[in-house]
């Protein structure tokens, strides 16, 4: 076997495999997870938020 037939091996199956990650990436059965990843930035604002707003976190003044 040589080189440029091996290299055309690599380069074949590579395509294959970017070609399927496409089509699962695009078929909507990871829709769930990339959107919880989405909102992963702002989850600890939201939980910043939430805590300012507890009663028991907001302080008193005389």
């Amino acid at each position: 076997m040589d080189i440029p037939l091996l290299w055309g091996i690599i380069t074949l199956l590579l395509t294959v495999a970017f070609v399927i990650l496409v089509i699962w990436a695009w078929s909507g059965k990871p829709k769930k997870g990339f959107e919880e990843a989405a909102n992963l930035p702002f989850a600890d604002e939201a939980e910043q938020r939430n805590d300012e707003t507890r009663p028991e976190n907001k302080e008193t003044k005389p």
